[in-house]
């Protein structure tokens, strides 16, 4: 058994994502269980969502586990063993209005993950996309004009 060790991550910050999987490689040596399951998601008419906004989410929502993921992968295939899971949402297979960036980020990444699959198979890797319906999240009412606020985490 492995002493747990804390290692904070921010998973939209897509820089330090690599650096932050080589220190968890480092201190246990592999990773056998990958857990994807952190998200952001917003609320608003597309036309009320700015680019900046549409990016931010889908850096936390796809770019975030693809870049962590790709960065854990070359040790489990090398092992070859190894499970990773992506918990996802039900807008990731259906869109619903004023949700368009946050349903998109979430189409990416089981277009990303479904392909991801069929390729691991022959390593022994698996992979699972987990898409629950509609979740309580943590929500802060904004102030006006402060668009960050609108964001779920």
């Amino acid at each position: 058994t492995y002493t747990p060790k804390l290692i904070l991550l921010n998973i939209s910050d897509i820089n330090c994502i690599q650096d932050v999987a080589k220190e968890i490689l480092n201190c246990y040596g592999c990773v056998d269980i990958l857990i994807n399951n952190a998200s952001m998601k917003v609320k608003g008419a597309v036309q009320s969502i700015s680019l900046e906004l549409d990016k931010k989410i889908m850096d936390a929502n796809y770019f975030g586990p693809i870049t962590l993921t790709k960065a854990i992968l070359p040790n489990m295939i090398s092992r070859r063993t190894g499970q990773i899971v992506l918990i996802n949402s039900i807008q990731g297979k259906i869109g619903i209005p004023f949700r368009a960036a946050y349903a998109a980020s979430k189409h990416a990444a089981v277009g990303f993950f479904d392909c991801l699959r069929a390729e691991m198979e022959e390593f022994d890797i698996s992979v699972s996309t987990v898409n629950p319906t509609f979740i309580c999240s943590y929500h802060r009412q904004p102030a006006p004009g402060n668009w960050e606020a609108s964001i779920w985490k």
